[in-house]
């Protein structure tokens, strides 16, 4: 099925918040995470962005897809925005050096490719 044209934006929001979570941490030890509060707040804001796309696409195309956990992707954003309070640095890295990269795999199949005038 392929997404409607809102759904295609909404990918192409959390493919890009995804890569930016890949990328902060890429030269980056759990320590280090952990030592940086600028990073720390990249990564969970980028994660919140992921899980606010998330929410917004359409029913169908999560329906057609369940390969990607939309629940569990949106339930992170919740917790991130309302119980920041309780946030687990050792869960959010997991989801930064495990699931971000399983994400982008999956994301990258579903999205059409964007026209050749775009720059991304």
């Amino acid at each position: 099925m392929p997404p409607e044209s809102n759904d295609s934006a909404l990918l192409w929001d959390m493919l890009d918040a995804a890569r930016a979570v890949r990328e902060f941490i890429s030269e980056f030890s759990y320590q280090d995470y952990l030592d940086d509060r600028m990073l720390r707040g990249a990564v969970e804001r980028h994660i919140e962005i992921i899980g606010e796309a998330a929410s917004k696409v359409s029913i169908a195309f999560k329906d057609a897809h369940p390969e990607i956990p939309w629940q569990r992707i949106i339930g992170q954003r919740h917790v991130l925005a309302h119980d920041y309070g309780e946030i687990e640095h050792n869960l959010i890295w997991k989801v930064a050096t495990v699931h971000i990269p399983d994400l982008i795999e999956k994301l990258e199949q579903l999205i059409p490719p964007l026209p050749p005038d775009i720059d991304v």
